[in-house]
């Protein structure tokens, strides 16, 4: 018969929790509903996220060559994500890829913003018109609320936060107008070329604290959109981006953007594009 105190030391052991094995231990770190996997993505992603507006803001400037050791020590990650974020930033234009090289912010150009902006307005309207057939209670709605965040938003060239905030609410707002077309790829297409085309204004935008016609377009553009008028609608957001594609490229135009359509290039090529002051 078994004594009072092996029978105790039994309910002990059933009562406790046995020792998890190493994978069960590896879970538990793990947020409820992710893995490492989906982890290793976030990282990617906001590592994506923060050079893309390295890149934008001219942190990382055009041409400028991207040492991977340097880059993964001033954005803190090791180098198998920084290698996976700069492979999608290569797929949408804002890095290249040079077989002697490696990687390099890519370079802006006057050529590169024509077709930017010549793509961007058929797309795009394509993208509006679409939405405008498809677009729900919700998209309207959407629409709305992007326009007000982005008027309530005074923006100062001196000012850095505003210009970012502006930059912000202006991304939302365009590509709000688009989001109810119910066409992915059209959508990828058109973020991309919107990414691209940011690199542009911001640089516009740092020396004139941007347009004064802009807010009365993005307003006629959403009362368009919203009631589904597709021709105005479409007519003015084509108008609204030729127009800054026009404003842009006679920017880029002037002399003195001859140093920031060479940078990052050997001092003889660089000095004989700053004397061009046209493609690099």
């Amino acid at each position: 018969m078994r004594s009072e105190d092996d029978l105790a030391k039994a309910d002990r052991t059933k009562a406790a929790p046995s020792a998890p094995a190493d994978g069960e231990h590896r879970a538990a770190l793990v947020a409820p509903g992710g893995n490492e996997e989906s982890g290793k993505n976030t990282i990617s992603s906001r590592l994506v996220s923060r050079m893309r507006e390295a890149i934008l803001q001219g942190e990382l400037p055009p041409g400028s060559k991207i040492n991977l050791d340097r880059a993964r020590k001033t954005f803190d990650v090791s180098l198998s994500p920084m290698r996976e974020a700069l492979a999608r930033l290569t797929s949408v234009g804002l890095v290249e890829l040079h077989d002697n090289r490696g990687y390099t912010v890519a370079p802006v150009s006057l050529s590169n913003l024509r077709e930017i902006t010549q793509l961007r307005a058929e797309f795009e309207c394509l993208a509006l018109d679409m939405a405008m057939q498809n677009g729900d209670l919700a998209w309207e709605s959407g629409i709305t609320r992007a326009l007000h965040r982005l008027n309530r938003i005074h923006r100062e060239a001196s000012d850095t936060a505003s210009l970012e905030a502006w930059e912000d609410a202006h991304r939302e707002f365009h590509l709000t107008l688009i989001q109810g077309c119910d066409m992915p790829i059209l959508l990828n297409f058109c973020t991309t070329l919107h990414n691209l085309n940011d690199r542009y204004r911001r640089i516009f935008l740092t020396r004139t604290g941007g347009d004064a016609n802009v807010e009365q377009e993005h307003n006629q553009i959403a009362q368009g959109a919203v009631a589904r008028d597709r021709d105005y609608a479409r007519d003015r957001l084509r108008e609204h981006i030729l127009r800054t594609g026009r404003n842009l490229q006679n920017a880029l135009s002037e002399d003195r953007a001859g140093a920031l359509l060479a940078l990052g290039q050997p001092a003889r090529k660089r000095r004989r594009a700053a004397g061009a002051g046209s493609d690099v």
